[in-house]
């Protein structure tokens, strides 16, 4: 039952990335043409964004297939942790390319500006974008919705230990605001004669770019230096060691996730002194099966019976 659990997991995930990279491949081509035939530095900066986009979705669908390999003797706990790396790098592409290129344009179009003459195409792009990103969109978030369980949308955001999730769900919602704003930035320009604010709705959305790249990296560093499970679940964890008469006190119950769906538990406890090895082994047993019934990430737990003052407690 884990397992299908597992595999269902994956492949919704894989449609929330597919269903993105398929759209924004789109939308990407129709932006740079219309930037091509109307000199909209909006429009230029929206194809960018949208490319950066598309090759986000195929390092994260890279990072996922790289963090599914198996265990082995270079890497004990398997390869989840890869998945994390990719997301940072994620982080750094839509600060690096998608903010900085789009900053970058709308100077050089302010320094510059080209004025725009027929601004229909970029409406008729605009509104095809923005109707196929908020599917990408409403896909995204009710896929998180699932997961979030009664968590506010920000706790969730930053107790996932799934960056595909939460990237997808950032990347479009970034790219609903930037296309809102391009759409004011071309009508502006044409309203007002002044192409110069296509280049200001170019900084505008480099911004809100940037401001997705700094929150995906603060989440993808916290993961990648290795966050602990779920509150919940370790003190269900400790409960099922205190439950138990034979042990008589729990020093300290650590978790951390070596992947989206992998926890390693160390746990050090005192127990009873009368209690004979053979006896030990048996417990020890039956507390890590009480423990992994709990949840099916748990991949690996150790035990170690220890005294509460050779332990070193935090």
């Amino acid at each position: 039952m884990a397992e299908n659990t597992s595999f269902i997991t994956h492949i919704r995930k894989d449609i929330v990335l597919y269903g993105a990279l398929a759209a924004n491949m789109g939308i990407a081509v129709a932006k740079f043409v219309a930037a091509g035939f109307t000199g909209s530095s909006s429009m230029a900066t929206e194809g960018v964004h949208s490319l950066v986009d598309s090759g986000n979705q195929v390092l994260l669908l890279f990072g996922q297939r790289r963090a599914a390999r198996p265990a082995d003797a270079a890497h004990p706990f398997g390869y989840g942790r890869e998945l994390y790396f990719w997301a940072f790098v994620v982080a750094i592409l839509i600060f690096a390319v998608g903010a900085g290129v789009s900053i970058y344009e709308g100077i050089v179009h302010i320094a510059a500006p080209n004025a725009i003459e027929d601004p229909t195409v970029n409406y008729i792009v605009l509104g095809i974008a923005f109707a196929l990103e908020s599917a990408s969109w409403v896909i995204a978030v009710r896929e998180f919705s699932a997961s979030k369980g009664d968590q506010s949308w920000w706790q969730a955001i930053h107790r996932s230990k799934d960056p595909p999730g939460f990237i997808v769900l950032f990347e479009d919602s970034a790219a609903l605001v930037g296309l809102v704003i391009a759409a004011i930035g071309v009508w502006a320009s044409v309203h007002f004669g002044d192409a110069r604010l296509d280049g200001v709705a170019s900084i505008l959305i480099g911004l809100v770019l940037a401001t997705v790249a700094v929150l995906l990296a603060r989440e993808s560093k916290g993961l990648l230096i290795g966050e602990a499970a779920d509150p919940a679940l370790i003190a269900a964890l400790r409960a099922v060691m205190d439950d138990h008469a034979r042990i008589t006190s729990v020093n300290h119950v650590r978790t951390v996730h070596t992947g989206p769906d992998a926890i390693f538990v160390a746990i050090s406890a005192d127990f009873d002194d009368m209690l004979p090895m053979g006896e030990a082994e048996t417990l020890i047993e039956d507390l890590e099966t009480r423990m992994k019934a709990l949840s099916p990430k748990i991949t690996s737990i150790y035990i170690r019976p220890e005294k509460r003052e050779d332990a070193f407690v935090y």
